[in-house]
C-alpha cells in the first residue's frame, strides 16, 4: 500500500495558504482518484481506496504543520507500513511557483512539518514532492508570506504545482521513486 501524505495546517483560516499547499495537492488527489477524504484516525483525516490494483492511503495530518510527524508516525505504526511507500508533499520556497522537485533524503532544510517528521521517524530518508512555492520578496517575513494566500496572479501556476505533483504521485504507484524522481525533476 501506498501511503501519500500532504502537509499543511487544519481550519478554514489556513485552507488557501501557501503552507496548506500539500493538503490542496491530496484533495486533487482525492478527486483524481475517487477517494473521499472523511475517516478521521491516528491524528489525522484519512482516505483509502485503489489505484489501479494499488491500495493508495490519502492522509491531512491534523496536528499542525510542526508536529506533522505525530500522525506520519500514529500511521506507520497503526497500520504497520513501510516508510519505503511513504510520500510526504509539501510547499518549498526554493522551488519556484509552478515547479517540483523530488528527493529521497535529506533534512529539512528550515521546513518545520519535514523537522518533525525526521524527527518522529528517526531518519532522513523518505519520499519527498516538493512543490513549489517560491520566495518572498526582501523584507517580508517568512512566517506572514507561508501563512498567506496565493495571489490572483499566480492561480494558474498553483493549478500547474498541484497538477504536476498529483501526475508525479499517480506515476509513483507503478514505478519506483527513482524513476518519478528521473521523470519529474527534469
Amino acid at each position: 500500500m501506498k501511503w501519500i501524505v500532504g502537509l499543511g495546517n487544519p481550519g478554514m483560516k489556513y485552507a488557501s495558504t501557501r503552507h496548506n499547499i500539500g493538503f490542496m495537492a491530496i484533495d486533487a488527489l482525492s478527486n483524481r482518484f475517487g477517494i473521499e477524504i472523511r475517516e478521521s484516525k491516528c491524528k489525522a483525516l484519512i482516505g483509502e481506496g485503489h489505484v489501479g490494483t494499488e491500495k493508495v492511503a490519502l492522509i491531512k495530518p491534523m496536528t499542525f504543520m510542526n508536529l506533522s510527524g505525530e500522525a506520519v508516525r500514529a500511521y506507520m505504526d497503526y497500520y504497520k507500513t513501510n516508510i519505503d511507500d511513504f510520500i510526504v508533499l509539501y510547499d518549498d520556497l526554493d522551488t519556484e511557483l509552478g515547479k517540483i522537485r523530488l528527493r529521497y533524503q535529506g533534512s529539512a532544510g528550515g521546513h518545520n512539518g519535514i523537522k518533525s517528521i525526521i524527527q518522529h521517524l528517526g531518519t532522513q530518508s523518505f519520499n519527498r514532492m516538493r512543490m513549489g512555492i517560491s520566495r518572498p520578496e526582501p523584507g517580508r517575513e517568512i512566517v506572514d508570506y507561508v501563512l498567506s494566500g496565493f495571489a490572483k496572479k499566480d492561480q494558474d501556476m498553483l493549478q500547474q504545482t498541484v497538477e504536476k505533483t498529483c501526475d508525479a504521485v499517480e506515476f509513483a504507484l507503478t514505478h519506483t521513486f527513482e524513476q518519478t524522481m528521473a521523470k519529474f525533476n527534469g
